[in-house]
């Protein structure tokens, strides 16, 4: 069943065109920014979706600006709220009023590497594979039920920025995903875990780095 979506972004909104640019079994309906020169405003205009900048620096406090953004976002009745590099702290009154039915993407295989500059503490950490995450919000930052992950390899010169654009390809990649199997109810919560309806994974399915057959060469 078809339904309305409201994306919240801050900045380029590189995410949000990926989601404009694929079938996500409902309609996206407003982009919101705490920024109101944020890039990705751009992106909704182009699509004839409402672009709405509501600049957080004009409210005394957190719990106003969200009770504004509540506002704005349930004049559109939306089925889900989707979080496409929004990088605002949110209320717990927030949380709680969207629970089960808001989604953010986070740049790292979560739980590890929560917060900010996840791609140079994944380097620092020395970690052999690093990756993105969709899950459910919840009131602890960057923790919730996980809907979907990718992995990438960390090569050995990595740089921060060159990790950070091999997980943005997969971001783009998996939460379209991700949004898709919400408007279409495949996703169930399970205390911390997400059960996926029709889950056509194989049960057998391993991702190693190095593979078990690596040489170095001489």
């Amino acid at each position: 069943m078809a339904g309305n979506i409201v994306v919240l972004i801050s900045g380029r909104g590189s995410n949000l065109e990926a989601l404009l640019q694929q079938e996500l079994d409902g309609d996206i309906v407003a982009v919101i920014s705490n920024r109101p020169d944020a890039g990705g405003l751009e992106h909704a205009r182009q699509h004839g979706i409402d672009a709405i900048g509501l600049d957080h620096r004009q409210y005394a406090d957190r719990s106003h600006f969200d009770t504004e953004l509540i506002k704005r976002i349930d004049s559109y009745s939306p089925k889900l709220v989707v979080l496409a590099g929004y990088m605002r702290l949110l209320s717990g009154s927030f949380v709680s009023r969207y629970a089960g039915r808001l989604i953010n993407i986070h740049p790292s295989l979560l739980p590890s590497f929560t917060g900010l500059h996840t791609h140079q503490r994944a380097l620092d950490e020395g970690v052999r594979m690093h990756g993105c995450t969709v899950h459910f919000v919840t009131a602890e930052l960057d923790h919730g039920p996980i809907i979907i992950q990718a992995a990438v390899p960390v090569m050995p010169h990595d740089t921060a920025a060159a990790l950070a654009a091999r997980v943005l390809t997969q971001e783009h990649r998996i939460f379209p995903q991700a949004v898709r199997w919400f408007m279409q109810g495949r996703l169930t919560i399970d205390g911390n875990r997400v059960v996926l309806k029709n889950d056509c994974a194989a049960a057998s399915a391993t991702l190693i780095h190095p593979p078990l057959d690596c040489e170095t060469a001489p």
